[in-house]
């Protein structure tokens, strides 16, 4: 048995959250550390439960429900493995089950996670939306974990643009959950990447949920927290990032809000930049062009007219109109000066001449 090999094997038989064991795997090494489960020799816990599994792990089935599936595997030595995620160290996964065209390496390198409650506010799932398409459109690949609330409203907004976008699972690529993001999981197949450690066929338990949000925040330059309750997985996921020195950043909502409430902790801990629009988050993670981009303002029609000429439009009432000679009181102008921006305005489209009266054109 060979390295990949014996990753495969455990990949099947330990579960993710178990940290003592996968402390223990990364001393003694893959192999031996399968034999110690085999002989019941795995210290301080009774593996009988691990030793069944590996009585029925089978290479010949794991290799008929990858290719069923129409997923590949991605190892450790392999060359499309993000290496950021050995930052995870004894918590890296044994290997990942990968469904979609993008290599996971490169997608993963210019990348950003936006995650956040299930029960979401209409405020959560805009932002999600529309930052995410924000992101994609300069060029981000955006991951999340294709949940209700917030994940699913990420990955909305990144095909809405039709951009790339990353789900890490916390079951296997072939299973649907939850249900209702059925056709979501297929799109996101389509034109990015489903991804999990757990083998085709594991069904979504509640530790599985808590432990692949390590790989979400481990896989992307930064990540975004766009609402979570004080109590909530959204804050396992925020601990992580902060454990592998990546930048996080949370979302202001209303002080009145539950579902902001979390966000506003982290910010008040010092674990979280608070992020009141894209570009902050664009800015800290060093995409000045993005930044740039994301902060200039919006051209107005009146920024082309000269301060005279916005003197005279200031000075024209919106409900009534004034002729030529009470514009010249208002603004302390010339009465040349007055017709002169009067007929400027008049061909910008923001003055019109009613008889001797001058009047806002409304829009």
């Amino acid at each position: 048995m060979d390295m990949n090999e014996a990753l495969l094997v455990l990949a099947h038989v330990v579960e993710p959250h178990d940290e003592k064991l996968q402390l223990f795997i990364d001393r003694v090494g893959p192999l031996d550390a399968i034999e110690a489960i085999r002989r019941g020799a795995v210290p301080k816990r009774d593996s009988e439960g691990l030793q069944a599994r590996l009585r029925t792990f089978s290479f010949a089935t794991a290799l008929r429900e990858l290719d069923k599936c129409d997923a590949r595997l991605v190892f450790r030595d392999s060359s499309e493995w993000p290496t950021q995620l050995d930052d995870l160290k004894h918590e890296r996964p044994f290997a990942l089950w990968v469904v979609g065209t993008p290599d996971l390496r490169l997608a993963a390198l210019r990348s950003i996670s936006i995650v956040g409650a299930r029960l979401c506010t209409p405020y959560g799932t805009f932002i999600a939306r529309d930052w995410s398409a924000r992101f994609s459109d300069q060029g981000w690949v955006v991951i999340s974990g294709g949940a209700l609330g917030v994940d699913g409203a990420a990955h909305q907004g990144v095909l809405s643009v039709a951009g790339v976008t990353l789900c890490v699972l916390a079951c296997g690529v072939d299973v649907a959950y939850p249900r209702a993001h059925e056709s979501l999981l297929a799109s996101i197949a389509d034109s990015g990447l489903l991804i999990s450690e757990s083998p085709p066929g594991s069904p979504a338990l509640r530790q599985r949920f808590l432990s692949r949000n390590r790989i979400i925040a481990a896989l992307s330059r930064g990540t975004v927290v766009v609402e979570a309750g004080l109590r909530s997985g959204t804050t396992s996921t925020a601990n992580f990032v902060n454990r592998v020195n990546r930048p996080l950043f949370a979302v202001p909502g209303a002080i009145t809000s539950p579902m902001s409430a979390g966000c506003h902790q982290l910010i008040n801990e010092g674990k979280a930049l608070l992020a009141a629009g894209w570009s902050d988050v664009a800015t800290m993670l060093g995409d000045q062009q993005m930044a740039l981009f994301a902060q200039e303002p919006e051209p107005r029609l009146i920024d082309g007219l000269s301060f005279m000429q916005q003197q005279v439009l200031d000075a024209v009432p919106i409900r009534t109109g004034r002729s030529a000679e009470e514009l010249m009181v208002a603004t302390g102008l010339s009465l040349r000066e007055v017709l002169t921006a009067l007929s400027f305005l008049e061909v910008g489209g923001f003055v019109q001449q009613d008889a001797q009266v001058w009047r806002i054109v409304r829009a």
